[in-house]
């Protein structure tokens, strides 16, 4: 279906992909994993055709048609909405607008008769009639109501924009499809309808995300960039991150004898296959779990940050206690109203709502910087909070600090302000050396989340709160911070467009809404899937 042969790419001395050969086949998806740096994106653009490669070339089965998700948000702002889907089959597009324009000449000829013929020949044996239709039910699917069709795509706001995008790339059923981090943006329900549509797609996908829940969801190969190279594993993101760890594992036992190893591989094996059978994906995706196989799973060079909250103290039974919380913003939006609720020692609780501003403006409240404008809350007396909030500019004002005098800010005791100490911590992080040593006006998005990481990690806090944990950070930094806070002893308050995080992390799910709150003790998926839930969601955002 989609070849690529003797690829390499270099950036000045840096070689990014070095003689790379490899297929990708049709009824397979693959998730394209990688560290932070090692070509992700770059791939998907060369395989579109976005960027040329240093040498080698990507060739595309005759007769067949891709497909890109577009990440140009304001590239069709003067085109409806329908118009823009359509778009999204470009010889399809093509034929349809000049079909229209010989039907608006005002001198239509008998030539021009012929011709409009010819074209519609073409464009029936493509479904074209039904085209516009398709394109509607496809929008609706992605919960674009009918009477927003026809408007322009530049009164629209971003994440309606990214569903009309994401029907464009869906359009028509194109033979190879490529999407770079598709779920941005996207609300849980949009997430797992398109999870759906993909887990049964019968063509080929390639994906970049970060969302390892939808991965899981809908990859039959896991390609891993590593070395400069691109191996496909048969499976989906969790085995091939289960099996990577056991490799290594493995690797690192000498003494350990061959039966032993083999006996383990299999064991796990048949553990990772009959969990797979049970998902929701199993129809669709049972191929896979013929090919598992984790003998050809490599030790991966990437590192993972060691994420580790421990607290000075453990917290009483009472850590907070909220009455009647409410909050309007400045432009009379009611954020949340009535919010009532007690919190137990170790809980771990998602605060969700459909309203990213509240969950924000919530925890502005909780930390003092913003006042209620109704309501109160009282942290229990033994508890002490760390916060990590979704905007850390603030905290990196000041440029001309390198990391460890940043860090050395939050240091609670003189022996925590040694270098020796700071360093211990960053190296946790993965600013090891002269990293340790960079501005703070240099680091990238994760590096800035990392640092903050480290700061939570000095407080040692029984209480956490998290506001979209996940931003910037690579699968690396999401898998070892999911992990830590499984095994944090503590309470915690978080909110994540993650899917897994809410999943694996959560004990209780606190929906604020505009009027009101719904609180349950359950997993994120039986919350999502409770009817009783649903019905009330539908009464108080109404």
């Amino acid at each position: 279906m989609l070849s690529v042969s003797n690829l390499s790419v270099q950036f000045g001395k840096r070689i990014l992909f070095d003689d790379v050969n490899t297929k990708f086949v049709q009824g397979n998806c693959y998730g394209v994993i990688g560290a932070n740096g090692s070509g992700k994106s770059t791939f998907l653009k060369i395989l579109a055709g976005d960027i040329d490669p240093t040498s080698g070339h990507v060739s595309l089965e005759k007769g067949k048609r891709m497909s890109v998700l577009s990440q140009d948000h304001f590239a069709h702002d003067e085109f409806a909405v329908l118009e823009t889907v359509l778009m999204g089959n470009k010889e399809l597009f093509a034929i349809k607008k000049e079909m229209d324009e010989i039907y608006a000449k005002p001198d239509f000829s008998d030539a021009d008769g012929e011709k409009v013929g010819e074209l519609g020949v073409i464009f029936e044996e493509m479904d074209g009639w039904n085209a516009e239709s398709a394109a509607a039910t496809l929008l609706s699917s992605l919960g674009i109501k009918e009477e927003k069709h026809y408007t322009l795509m530049g009164v629209l706001d971003g994440k309606t924009k990214v569903r009309v995008l994401m029907a464009q790339a869906l359009f028509g059923s194109p033979d190879v499809l490529i999407m770079d981090e598709p779920t941005n943006d996207l609300d849980f329900e949009t997430i797992g309808w398109l999870e759906n549509f993909l887990a049964n797609y019968d063509n080929t996908v390639i994906v970049v995300s970060h969302d390892r829940h939808f991965l899981d969801a809908v990859c039959t190969h896991v390609s891993d960039i590593d070395f400069g190279k691109i191996n496909h594993y048969s499976g989906n993101y969790t085995f091939w991150y289960e099996s990577s760890q056991l490799a290594a594992k493995q690797r690192a036992q000498q003494n350990k004898k061959a039966e032993d190893k083999k006996k383990e591989l299999e064991e796990f094996i048949r553990r990772f296959s009959a969990n797979m059978a049970k998902s929701k994906q199993a129809t669709s995706r049972k191929k896979m779990i013929e090919k598992l196989d984790v003998s050809q799973i490599k030790p991966s060079s990437r590192r993972y940050p060691a994420i580790i909250f421990e607290s000075d103290r453990e917290a009483g039974d009472q850590i907070l206690n909220i009455e009647g919380l409410s909050k309007t913003n400045n432009e009379g939006e009611v954020l949340f109203k009535n919010i009532d609720f007690n919190l137990s020692k170790g809980d771990k609780v998602v605060i969700f709502s459909k309203n990213s501003k509240a969950v924000t403006t919530f925890y502005d409240i909780l930390n003092g910087t913003v006042k209620a404008d109704a309501g109160k809350f009282n942290w229990g007396v033994t508890t002490s909070q760390a916060y990590l909030p979704v905007d850390n500019a603030s905290f990196f004002a000041d440029a001309s600090l390198d990391l460890v005098d940043w860090l050395r800010q939050y240091a609670q005791t003189e022996e925590e302000r040694e270098e020796v100490h700071i360093r211990g911590f960053l190296g946790k992080m993965i600013f090891s050396g002269e990293e340790a040593l960079k501005k703070c006006n240099v680091l990238s998005g994760g590096e800035k989340v990392r640092c903050m990481l480290s700061r939570m990690m000095m407080t040692r806090a029984n209480v956490l709160m998290i506001d979209e944990p996940t931003n910037h950070l690579d699968l690396e930094s999401i898998q070892a911070f999911n992990n830590s806070l499984v095994n944090f002893k503590g309470t915690v308050l978080f909110s994540t467009h993650d899917h897994e995080f809410a999943q694996t992390v959560a004990n209780r799910i606190i929906e604020i809404t505009p009027n009101g709150v719904i609180d349950k003790y359950a997993t994120f998926d039986e919350y999502l899937e409770d009817p009783k839930v649903k019905e009330l969601r539908a009464k108080l955002y109404s």
